[in-house]
């Protein structure tokens, strides 16, 4: 039975640890391999190459990227190291409260739950359901909501990716211009070599940024994307369901088959993708 208090439950923050855990996984693996082979931290500490790679490619991308879409990847660096959980069943829960209490009372008296729903996307579902607006004008409008965050989000996952293109190119470029400088000294052998040594390091700052960070960045946001999706659709579905005056049982039984099926697809998308060479990019349900 629903519970008669239909606050929203926040939804918890917590530390990403396949984030923090691969990060600290691939870093001890090459510096492990490297210490192993008899190299020293110290054979890839270069500030200089650090600032070629890191300052190029920031340059590079804000050539390339709109600042407001700059901006907002920036501010969802967080979401790498951080999930904002929000589960499928929370949100059930949640839609079931308020359609059991519009059943009692109306629809109408959900108006008093608005300032207490803390996902925008829903108050706003449930605000256009209280005045009355017609279902498929509903619908409609909520959709194009959806998509407007959808082209958002993979907007700012392309900000990484596009990083993790110019990353590896700057660190050639970091490396040519420590071999020219190391040309400038062939009279002394052993510089040549020490300085030889010293001028590849931009290349693998350039290799490792973009493949142990940028690209898998892009990827988790793509992941943290298609989730939001996933839960906004389930929102609209349960809005949907509430003003066509379903019974809160029934709703619940098609909110959770909903659910399992976009949990199905979430699973088959990803080797559907793969298979024809496309990255993984989160698509909207289409609805029946």
């Amino acid at each position: 039975m629903a519970s008669s208090d239909t606050s929203p439950k926040r939804s918890s923050s917590r530390p990403d640890i396949a984030t923090l855990g691969g990060l600290l996984l691939a870093a001890g693996g090459i510096l492990g391999g490297l210490t192993l082979e008899g190299g020293k931290l110290t054979d890839i500490a270069q500030i200089t190459a650090l600032m070629i790679v890191l300052g190029g490619t920031l340059g590079a991308v804000m050539v390339t990227t709109p600042l407001k879409t700059l901006l907002r990847a920036a501010k969802s660096l967080g979401n790498v190291f951080f999930e904002h959980m929000q589960s499928p069943q929370q949100v059930i829960e949640e839609i079931i409260s308020y359609a059991t209490k519009a059943r009692k009372n109306s629809i109408i008296s959900l108006e008093s739950d608005l300032e207490r729903i803390e996902d925008p996307f829903l108050r706003k579902a449930i605000s256009l359901s209280v005045d009355g607006t017609d279902l498929t004008e509903l619908r409609k409008m909520m959709e194009l909501d959806l998509s407007l965050h959808q082209r958002n989000g993979e907007a700012t996952a392309k900000v990484y990716e596009a990083a993790g293109g110019y990353a590896p190119t700057i660190g050639i470029i970091g490396a040519v211009l420590g071999l020219i400088q190391v040309m400038k000294h062939l009279e002394n052998i052993e510089e040549v070599g020490r300085g030889i040594a010293v001028a590849f390091v931009a290349t693998v700052y350039g290799v490792a940024s973009a493949n142990l960070f940028f690209l898998p960045a892009a990827n988790k946001i793509k992941a943290r994307l298609h989730h939001t999706l996933h839960i906004k659709e389930l929102m609209l579905e349960g809005v949907c369901s509430i003003v066509e005056g379903l019974n809160p049982k029934l709703i619940r039984v098609k909110l959770e088959a909903f659910a399992e099926e976009e949990a199905k697809s979430a699973k088959a998308a990803p080797a559907q993708k793969s298979a024809a060479g496309q990255p993984a990019t989160a698509q909207g349900k289409a609805h029946a």
